[in-house]
């Protein structure tokens, strides 16, 4: 016996609604009727049915009709309809059929035929329900372990960028102190700029510290040259940018893509005069603006084997005068705007 299960049965001749449910009375089901389309119709709005018996011929809206709007119903689109009809032209069937009818039963019904039909159109709808929370259950598992693989993947990425991090300071010009705040003012830069979201807050502050993962491969004589450069070694400093990317392009996590743009258009300016294939304006990549303004103000206000630390003042008025020269207009609004959240960070 099939307890739970709720039929609806339709039909405008009450002796075949009275017929249908004497026949499956001995499976344990629950029934309510409808004499007409537009009851049937209230009837489903109002309950949860399991499978609908339909009748064909009825006044008003036949059973096609009715088919179709309990179709064309998300909430409804789903349970099984039977039509029950003495129509057995093969038009009348295939009609029902793409309608979205699961079976055709003539009539007079055949007592055994029409217990079959609806117990296995129940199980197998059933099945299917089952089958279909047992998907979304592991949609939602495979989401949760794609999120954990993911993060498990930033944060093997984080680390790399770590070790290498340590190994620049071992080996260039570069203090851990200026990697930490140059990555510390690029977020600040991102989180007031009103087109970048919190993602790119994230990835910035992870790829900022590679900016100058490049002088890693320059020679130490003229990385810690105290006095000017000669035309050639600074030739030999500029290479660090595309040193860097070569390293890091072929990598597709978005960490260290982010820092292979960021080393190769980071001495890129505004105004095309930068290095090493003068791009102007928007053609730079927006987190290497970023750092751009970030790396120029930290390295004026701290010293240098080649140089002195500016005072703050000075540093500010040098990034302002740059404005449209050097750096994106825009994000040198946001330093100002801003700037005592920079200063901090500076003096930190």
């Amino acid at each position: 016996m099939q307890y739970g299960f709720h039929i609806l049965i339709v039909d405008d001749v009450s002796e075949n609604i009275q017929v249908a449910m004497s026949i499956l009375k001995e499976e344990g089901y629950q029934f309510s009727f409808a004499m007409d389309g537009e009851q049937a119709l209230s009837l489903v709005e109002e309950n949860d049915f399991d499978l609908i018996l339909l009748d064909v011929m009825m006044p008003r809206m036949d059973g096609f009709e009715v088919c179709r709007r309990l179709k064309s119903q998300a909430r409804t689109q789903d349970i099984p309809i039977i039509f029950l009809t003495a129509k057995v032209d093969i038009d009348s069937v295939s009609q029902g059929f793409r309608l979205g009818a699961v079976d055709y039963i003539t009539k007079p019904f055949h007592a055994e035929e029409l217990i079959a039909r609806v117990k296995n159109h129940l199980e197998l709808s059933a099945a299917k329900h089952l089958l279909k929370q047992n998907n979304l259950t592991l949609q939602k598992n495979l989401a949760h372990r794609e999120k954990r693989f993911a993060t498990e993947l930033e944060e093997n990425q984080k680390e790399i960028i770590f070790v290498l991090t340590e190994l620049m300071e071992s080996t260039s010009d570069e203090t851990g102190q200026h990697i930490r705040r140059v990555a510390e003012c690029s977020k600040c830069l991102a989180h007031y700029h009103p087109n970048l979201s919190s993602d790119d807050e994230s990835v910035i502050y992870h790829a900022a510290p590679m900016h100058d993962i490049g002088k890693m491969t320059v020679p130490l004589e003229i990385l810690h040259k105290p006095g000017k450069l000669t035309p050639a070694e600074f030739q030999i400093i500029k290479s660090h940018t595309t040193t860097a990317y070569d390293m890091l392009k072929f990598s597709k996590r978005k960490f260290i893509q982010a820092a292979a743009v960021i080393a190769l258009q980071h001495h890129e300016k505004w105004d095309g005069s930068g290095y090493p294939n003068r791009l102007a304006g928007e053609n730079i990549h927006i987190y290497a603006r970023i750092v751009s303004v970030a790396d120029v103000f930290d390295a004026l206000t701290h010293k240098r084997e080649y140089k002195d630390a500016w005072p703050i003042d000075d540093a500010v008025q040098y990034i302002v005068e740059q404005k449209g020269i050097q750096f994106d207009p825009q994000l040198v609004d946001i330093f100002t705007e801003h700037l005592d959240d920079f200063i901090r960070i500076s003096q930190t």
